[in-house]
């Protein structure tokens, strides 16, 4: 029982701080991210890859019109 309370405990303080990666799809050819319930995203071609949204960005990635406001 104890164990369980500590382990509650710790999942209580830090769910707070546990980051939760963002998924878009990354085009590869025109280097724009599109979120994945942006209806572009639906058309995206064979160039697209679903990566974290971080990583779109440190490839240079830009959002698309519909995805630069959220």
């Amino acid at each position: 029982m104890k164990k369980f309370l500590c382990l509650f405990m710790f999942f209580v303080f830090f769910s707070n701080t546990i980051a939760f990666a963002e998924l878009v799809y990354y085009n590869t050819k025109t280097k724009k991210f599109h979120a994945l319930g942006c209806p572009y995203a639906k058309t995206c071609s064979a160039n697209c890859i679903k990566i974290e949204k971080k990583d779109a960005i440190k490839l240079g990635g830009v959002p698309c019109k519909t995805c630069e406001g959220k």
